[in-house]
């Protein structure tokens, strides 16, 4: 009963902290100009959206990290040395999406970092993090837990974590062009990812891990009050690149980073669709799909915005649940 208070608890800090920010903070965005540069190449109803506040994950950021200081001032978590790798990843990707979008907006076009300089800051933080997850003792270890199996993979590892972390917080960016699509699948992810952790009772510091999860929840909640269709801001870079990486970390630490591919499916199906297109064009100039990330191709054939997403966010529901079973019960 006491998990479930907290959790309740942290839920609804994160949810009217973050209601409240978006209140305040969009109008302050758009007075600064702060808008979303559009590609050409996308869909005419899209480009009613061009101006549309960027930034927005600022909305679920920043009550996060206060909710979290909120509930180390009530003496309701402690602050380990795991959760600190988290926030670590949490806020270094925020960081570099922020520099990202902070230069989109001063530009007036969608030229922020470019993809080697954004390349190589994920990569430093990811090399971080590496050091400090083995620091503490950590096994270069791949476990299947439902089979109980143990994998040494030695140095491999540390490549193994790179490709998580990078690939985890780009396809949530990927997937980042539909109103509310990237945040209601983060919030299914997070509360799959949540209830996993809450089992990880082997882990230092899970429960302070679990109550950020459900924090977090609690503030995409509220931010998606302001970013479902038709959205009056987009998280951005700020948000979407701090999302997948901070996701990707907690499968690390809660060493189910093979399940990650599941809980994330449609991330992962975002991001192949890119990877499928780019390297078949360049090998035959022709295109396998219309328009990537693959949400663009089901608006080429004449799909409803909203009645995408909805199909989306099923799917990850749908591959969450399977997960949690796998996670938890087996």
């Amino acid at each position: 009963m006491i998990t479930l208070t907290k959790t309740v608890l942290a839920l609804m800090i994160g949810f009217i902290l973050s209601t409240i920010l978006g209140i305040v903070l969009i109008p302050i965005l758009k007075s600064l100009k702060a808008g979303q540069s559009l590609s050409k190449y996308l869909e005419e109803r899209h480009q009613s959206k061009s101006g549309t506040p960027t930034m927005g994950g600022l909305i679920f950021i920043i009550p996060t990290i206060i909710t979290m200081i909120i509930l180390r001032l009530m003496d309701k978590i402690t602050i380990s040395y795991n959760f600190l790798i988290v926030l670590f990843t949490f806020i270094g990707y925020f960081l570099i999406g922020f520099i990202d979008d902070y230069l989109i907006i001063k530009k007036h076009n969608n030229a922020g970092l470019s993809e080697s300089a954004k390349l190589l800051l994920q990569t430093v933080i990811a090399i971080i993090f590496f050091y400090l997850f083995m620091k503490s003792g950590n096994e270069p270890l791949l476990w299947i837990h439902t089979l109980n199996i143990k994998i040494d993979i030695g140095w491999l590892y540390g490549i193994f974590i790179l490709l998580v972390l990078i690939a985890s917080s780009n396809a949530v960016n990927i997937t980042d062009g539909l109103d509310g699509l990237a945040g209601g699948l983060s919030i299914i992810a997070y509360i799959a990812f949540g209830l996993i952790t809450w089992n990880t009772g082997w882990l230092e510091g899970y429960e302070e891990i679990a109550l950020f999860e459900f924090t977090l929840v609690g503030a995409l909640l509220g931010f998606l009050v302001f970013n479902a269709n038709p959205a009056k801001v987009f998280m951005g870079d700020t948000g979407s690149l701090c999302l997948g990486a901070t996701l990707g970390s907690i499968a690390i630490l809660t060493r189910h980073e093979l399940l990650l591919i599941l809980i994330g499916i449609v991330f992962v199906c975002e991001t192949l669709s890119c990877v499928i297109q780019r390297l078949y064009y360049k090998l035959t100039k022709k295109r396998v799909f219309p328009m990537t990330p693959i949400h663009h191709t089901f608006e080429k054939l004449g799909w409803k915005e909203t009645d995408i997403v909805k199909l989306f966010w099923i799917v990850g529901l749908i591959a969450a649940m399977i997960s949690i079973a796998f996670g938890v019960l087996l």
